[in-house]
């Protein structure tokens, strides 16, 4: 019998796109392995080989404001004065052998699923995208055809109208024609 120590909804909600790769924040980490940021980074600091930049980053700056602005629960980071890492899925399998705890292990064991069902979501509703990406591209063109015809239509009638405006009758004055 597997026991699940924590939802998975609140994992899906810790994982961030950032430059294109399914990431955790170091502190989001912490907090579901009950330690403080502090310990888990100098975990990670002490075993650096172990974390190529495929594994571990740090965020930019420019990148920290977005999260800040986008996630009012990393408000305090605002002002920090360093930026936090950010793991992906390869290297939170990695944390797995820095933290030894069990608790850690078992959450880690999570984690990982949790990314592996988004993959496996993703990899099934893949034809389902490109279905919607070819409905849009579609009506993008449909739309842009119709424009098309509408001008034409409108310049057709504007035609009819100067040839169809009925000759003036009578005499302009010179107050008329200025």
């Amino acid at each position: 019998m597997v026991t699940t120590l924590i939802s998975v909804q609140p994992i899906e909600h810790k994982i961030f796109i950032i430059r294109g790769l399914k990431v955790m924040i170091d502190r989001d980490l912490a907090e579901l392995y009950e330690i403080s940021t502090k310990v888990l980074n100098q975990s990670v600091k002490r075993n650096l080989e172990r974390f190529p930049s495929s594994f571990m980053f740090k965020l930019t700056k420019d990148e920290l404001n977005e999260l800040v602005t986008n996630c009012d629960r990393f408000k305090n980071l605002k002002h920090s004065s360093s930026t936090p890492y950010v793991f992906t899925e390869y290297g939170i399998a990695m944390l797995s052998s820095v933290l030894r705890n069990k608790k850690a292990i078992a959450i880690n064991i999570e984690i990982i699923e949790t990314f592996i069902r988004l993959k496996k979501y993703t990899i099934e509703h893949n034809d389902l995208l490109e279905r919607i990406n070819e409905l849009e591209n579609y009506l993008f063109q449909y739309a842009k055809d119709n424009n098309q015809e509408v001008d034409k239509i409108n310049q057709a009638i504007n035609l009819l109208l100067e040839k169809t405006r009925p000759t003036q009758i009578g005499f302009i004055t010179d107050k008329e024609q200025k």
